[in-house]
């Protein structure tokens, strides 16, 4: 069983960002997924760079030990959230090491859809990701939260659906076939 870390990188609690990657990480059975909101660590720890506060040195922890990740967050001029950015400005150099990593961005047009290539993966990249998988981009409107998560149409599913194949095919020593 691989162990994925999927941060959700967005700074609100009604997140349709937050409510997708929730619905990712549920659909990943057979491996070990933990989700961890970013938003949720301590705010003076996380902007002080207090990587010696427990709760910001277990998600690293986390994140270092695990086989792959999901870095999820919504487009905010251009790029990702700043809060995401400020976690992963607290990761080691090579934290992402071995790892298969899955971007997963959200934005109120197809125009945000470039911020997966020209923001997101660079920096993945450049903690030393493994393999950064084919980036999944949905915009906002194709999400549509429920009181049990989130329904996606069709297409949208499919496109989910082929982005996790994606991941779990590329972790380390796995195998998946989907039916």
């Amino acid at each position: 069983m691989s162990s994925i870390v999927a941060l959700a990188g967005s700074p609100s609690t009604e997140s349709r960002t937050v409510a997708l990657l929730r619905h990712i990480a549920g659909s990943l059975d057979g491996h070990d997924v933990h989700v961890v909101p970013v938003r949720a660590l301590p705010a003076d720890a996380l902007l002080g760079a207090d990587t010696a506060d427990p709760a910001i040195s277990a998600v690293v922890r986390q994140v270092t030990d695990a086989d792959g990740l999901i870095v999820a967050s919504p487009v905010y001029k251009a790029a990702y959230s700043g809060v995401l950015k400020t976690f992963l400005d607290l990761l080691p150099a090579n934290a992402l090491a071995g790892k298969a990593v899955l971007p997963v961005l959200t934005g109120a047009a197809p125009v945000h859809a470039l911020a997966v290539d020209y923001a997101l993966r660079p920096v993945l990249a450049a903690l030393g990701a493994r393999h950064v998988v084919q980036g999944l981009f949905l915009i906002d409107k194709q999400i549509e939260r429920t009181p049990d998560g989130v329904v996606l149409a069709p297409d949208v599913q499919a496109s989910v659906d082929a982005a996790v194949d994606g991941l779990t095919s590329a972790l380390p020593g796995v195998l998946t076939v989907r039916s």
